[in-house]
């Protein structure tokens, strides 16, 4: 089945990461999945939420947003709506787990990074775009934290493994990577697959949309996300080295 933007079906799209692209922050990071981006900062807070002082573990959370032209049409601000819809939330709570899956907290020490992952612009795998691109910029805060001799350890026991993510769904009965909106809404089956740069699983959502899918379809789903998480993995490891 052809593809929108002329991808093979096992193909990512053009991935970009940008460090430093705000200057006030930690870290900073725009990140591209195609037309999708993606801006996320890393913000450093000395000492922990109350419920965490006195344990010597530090603090990893994350907030996502879509300003309100990210998509064809304008949205509202939460902000002004005065609620925080639920598929915020839900994406929020999965950004932070996935970011704290690759930290040692203890050797964080106790201090709080909080990931702000703001959608410039939306088609199609926001929140796997913004897990990958939080990853490095919270590895830019670390660097900053241990440049500071504020860590309990060393930026490498902090930072122990990369995390990366990616959608991949079924479309015309052919399991794809990476899907841009136009493939996303009228995909069969959607998932999204969190990994270590090492391809071991953090999380994984998968729904069958529009009916239900088999073991075979689902091996073939997860083998092409950890494929792409590998391929993120090397593009963070590039882009943490320049």
């Amino acid at each position: 089945m052809a593809r929108p933007d002329g991808r093979q079906p096992d193909q990512l799209r053009p991935v970009t990461l940008t460090r430093g692209w705000s200057t006030h922050p930690e870290g900073s990071v725009l990140v591209e999945f195609g037309a999708t981006r993606v801006l996320c900062t890393a913000s450093v807070t000395e000492g922990v939420p109350r419920w965490r002082k006195g344990s010597g573990l530090g603090w990893v959370t994350a907030e996502y947003a879509m300003l309100p032209r990210a998509t064809n049409t304008r949205s509202d601000r939460e902000s002004v709506r005065g609620k925080v819809g639920g598929r915020t939330h839900e994406i929020s709570r999965l950004i932070g787990r996935s970011l704290r899956a690759c930290v040692d907290l203890k050797a964080l020490g106790e201090n709080s990074i909080v990931l702000d992952c703001d959608v410039l612009q939306a088609d199609g795998g926001t929140r796997t775009a913004a897990i990958t691109g939080a990853y490095v910029a919270l590895h830019d805060a670390v660097t900053w934290l241990a440049e500071r001799k504020a860590l309990a350890g060393k930026v490498e026991k902090v930072m122990h493994r990369s995390v990366a993510a990616v959608s991949v769904g079924v479309i015309g009965g052919e399991p794809m990577l990476d899907l841009c909106y136009a493939e996303d809404v009228t995909a069969e089956v959607d998932m999204n697959v969190v990994c270590t740069g090492t391809g071991d699983f953090v999380e994984v959502q998968g729904t069958g949309e529009a009916g239900v899918f088999a073991r075979d379809q689902l091996d073939a789903l997860l083998d092409l996300g950890v494929a792409g998480c590998l391929e993120l993995a090397d593009a963070q490891r590039k882009a943490l080295s320049s």
